[in-house]
């Protein structure tokens, strides 16, 4: 299967796609098994312009469940050369079963086996693998979540207990987050590669106020630097801008109304330009990001001046 989109997310590459708004309507259409229609919208939207190397890979996915290996194999190529290196779910993703019988998949395999181990020379594995299992530990305690409230309801006894197990996680995770960060600065995919680089982000982005508002600034570096997702940045910093009551910049941020029930985007400055800013840093529109939560949505038009 496709990445899911937290991933998709963390892991993509600084490069936006021309069109994310076809991209979007890609996923949607990949999301109802229309394949083709899916792979048909790829082209549209990376035909125009650069894009990242999760694009390409997820065109490739559409094109193989679609029956077009040609097209297929064309973008596991453009993904590859442009920066997909996660050999492992490339090995497993039943997406692309169809193609493992083709002469062009072994020789695929290889190259991004000889790419893999070129970068990996240069990281530092102990803190990869160290990271790499902080990311497991932040990750399977948030996928008990759902299943437990359908189970048992969000007040139940089952619920606290989660949240509680959860909470004591998450301190223990910052914890050995600060000490790296403290000692390395922003472990970048350079160093790390793009999961443990990932995992950085995701402790403090669980943490305290005082915690994301410190580290940031470093954060906000690495990602200029092209060590980290601009996406990241941006979800810190609409969480730190809602927890100090200021509005958000990218709309990445939900809280839930008491009276309905129901969740609801947290209030958004400029919102007629949010997904103007959204593409800036890499992100899907606003519209197709809460397709994600069940939920529509349309940008407001700007008003018209007097």
């Amino acid at each position: 299967m496709k990445r899911n989109f937290l991933t998709a997310l963390l892991v993509a590459s600084m490069a936006v796609a021309a069109s994310a708004q076809s991209v979007g309507e890609a996923n949607a259409k990949y999301d109802a098994k229309e394949y083709k229609a899916s792979g048909q919208l790829y082209d549209k939207a990376l035909a125009k312009g650069k894009a990242n190397p999760a694009d390409y890979y997820n065109a490739a996915c559409s094109w193989a469940l679609a029956g077009d290996k040609n097209k297929a194999f064309g973008y596991l190529g453009k993904a590859v050369n442009t920066g997909w290196s996660n050999l492992a779910h490339l090995k497993q993703d039943a997406d692309l079963n169809s193609l493992h019988q083709d002469k062009r998949w072994a020789a695929l395999v290889q190259g991004l086996e000889k790419k893999v181990a070129a970068l990996e020379a240069g990281y530092n594995k102990p803190l990869k693998a160290q990271l790499e299992r902080i990311y497991e530990t932040d990750q399977a305690i948030r996928l008990k979540v759902e299943p437990t409230q359908k189970e048992f309801g969000n007040d139940s006894p089952e619920m606290k207990a989660l949240w509680e197990e959860m909470r004591q996680v998450d301190e223990q995770n910052k914890i050995e987050v600060v000490a790296i960060l403290e000692k390395h600065g922003w472990p970048g995919k350079s160093l790390v590669g793009l999961q443990a680089n990932a995992a950085a982000f995701l402790v403090i982005q669980h943490s305290d106020k005082e915690t994301m508002e410190k580290y940031l600034p470093l954060l906000r570096e690495a990602a200029e630097k092209g060590e980290a997702a601009k996406g990241q940045v941006a979800l810190m910093e609409d969480r730190v801008r809602m927890n100090n009551g200021q509005p958000q910049l990218y709309g990445s941020q939900l809280r839930m109304n008491k009276e309905t029930g129901k969740y609801e985007l947290y209030q958004i400055e400029d919102e007629a330009n949010v997904n103007k800013r959204r593409e800036e840093m890499g992100m899907e529109p606003l519209q197709d990001y809460m397709k994600r939560f069940g939920l529509e949505y349309e940008v407001p038009q700007a008003s018209a001046e007097k």
